[in-house]
């Protein structure tokens, strides 16, 4: 499954909420600055984290399923 990079998008403020929750270690400009971009969201996960790609995309997959949960 790939990520939906349109649901995230759309749900931007959300899902803002669960990164931060999620990876502590970002701080609100990480996240300011991916502004919806997955893919620099993920670019910054594999820096602060030491992810391969494919891992952390499999984390964002994990938090965008739990979008339409709560």
């Amino acid at each position: 499954m790939a990520i939906n990079k349109s649901i995230i998008e759309g749900n931007w403020n959300q899902f803002r909420g669960e990164v931060l929750s999620q990876w502590g270690k970002l701080t609100d400009d990480d996240v300011d600055q991916a502004k919806g971009d997955v893919t620099k969201l993920i670019g910054r996960l594999q820096e602060l984290y030491g992810y391969e790609r494919d891992e952390a995309e499999k984390k964002i997959q994990s938090l965008e399923g739990n979008l339409g949960k709560k």
